[in-house]
C-alpha cells in the first residue's frame, strides 16, 4: 500500500476582503509625509515640555511596547545571590534536555523540517493574498 503524498499542510484558502489594505491605502493618500512630519514634530515638542501622553506615543513608535514586565528589584538580587541568569537558563534548558533525554528528541529534525515546510507554504499563501491581482 503506497502512501499518498500530502501536497499541503494548511487546509483551505484565504480570501481577501476589503479591509486593512484598502483602508491603509486611503490613509496613505490622505496624509502626506509632510503632514505626518508635522504631527511627529508636534508630538516631540509636547513630549519635551513634559506631556506624558506625547512621550508614551513617541516611545510606542520608536521602541515598541515591552513584551514582558521587568523583574522586581528583589528578584534581581535573589538571582544574583544564587548566581542565576534567566537568559542563560532559557537557552541552556533545551540543550540539557537533549543530553539527558535523547530518546525524547529523536524526531526533532523531522519536526523542524515540517515546521519549515509549513512556514514556506504559509508565506506563499500570504503572498498570494497580498498581490494586487487578487
Amino acid at each position: 500500500m503506497a502512501k499518498r503524498k500530502q501536497e499541503q499542510f494548511i487546509k483551505g484558502t484565504a480570501s481577501h476582503r476589503r479591509t486593512e489594505s484598502d483602508y491603509m491605502g486611503v490613509l496613505l493618500d490622505a496624509v502626506s509625509l509632510e503632514d505626518w512630519r508635522s504631527v511627529v514634530t508636534n508630538a516631540l515638542n509636547r513630549a519635551k515640555t513634559g506631556d506624558a501622553s506625547a512621550r508614551a506615543w513617541l516611545a510606542q513608535y520608536l521602541v515598541g511596547r515591552p513584551d514582558t514586565k521587568a523583574p522586581s528589584a528583589l528578584t534581581v538580587v535573589v538571582q544574583q545571590l544564587l548566581n542565576e541568569n534567566p537568559v542563560v537558563n532559557k537557552l541552556a534548558n533545551p540543550v540539557i534536555s537533549q543530553y539527558k533525554y535523547p530518546s525524547l528528541h529523536e524526531d526533532d529534525a523531522l519536526k523542524d523540517k515540517i515546521k519549515g515546510l509549513i512556514a514556506l507554504e504559509l508565506a506563499e499563501k500570504v503572498n498570494a493574498v497580498e498581490t494586487p491581482e487578487s
